[in-house]
């Protein structure tokens, strides 16, 4: 029988940010929002959904096709979507060869026929997920939200891109690397 698994193709944020992440978190800690776990903020390329467990091995080939050099990237800002007053994610953002890198993970991927974003692409980090905001904390949230948008992380080497497998759970997502691809 075959199996079906949750699949995603991301850049992992590295370690040495993991504290600044859960510093920003912290200053949201009065809206009981959903924090992502700071070990797994990623950013991610592509969102694959729901895929075959046999096409595993094909997607990772066609992954080893990305021709994009690694780059240094800038995490900084923050901000929502869709827009503050209706946020329903807090996002971080990351400056860099993004662009690139997609055009090349979409390229490798263009036999698959996986869906396309609506919106085009943003490089962004998820940080937390709203599922309430009380109309008495909007304003609180929006005056957090001013003085945290050009907040700045640092940088980080996009050397890899990686294609993972989500387990969800009560207690949250589990990624597993399936595969690796070094960039140049």
């Amino acid at each position: 029988m075959i199996g079906l698994v949750r699949a995603f193709i991301a850049v992992d944020i590295p370690g040495e940010l993991h504290d600044k992440i859960v510093d920003v978190q912290s200053k949201f800690d009065d809206f009981k929002f959903k924090f992502v776990d700071s070990c797994i903020v990623h950013i991610t390329m592509k969102f694959l959904g729901e895929i075959p467990d046999v096409m595993i091995s094909d997607v990772s080939n066609a992954l080893d096709l990305v021709t994009c050099d690694s780059f240094e990237a800038h995490v900084k800002g923050l901000g929502v979507f869709p827009k503050p007053k209706f946020a329903k994610v807090i996002w971080l953002g990351c400056d860099g060869n993004f662009d690139k890198l997609y055009e090349s993970v979409n390229n490798s991927l263009s036999a698959f026929e996986f869906e396309q974003l609506l919106h085009g692409f943003s490089a962004h980090a998820t940080l937390a997920r709203i599922k309430y905001l009380p109309k008495k904390k909007k304003a609180e949230f929006l005056e957090l939200l001013e003085e945290l948008k050009d907040i700045d992380l640092g940088t980080m080497q996009v050397d890899t891109v990686k294609l993972k497998k989500s387990t969800l759970t009560p207690q949250g997502p589990i990624y597993e690397t399936l595969h690796e691809v070094s960039l140049k």
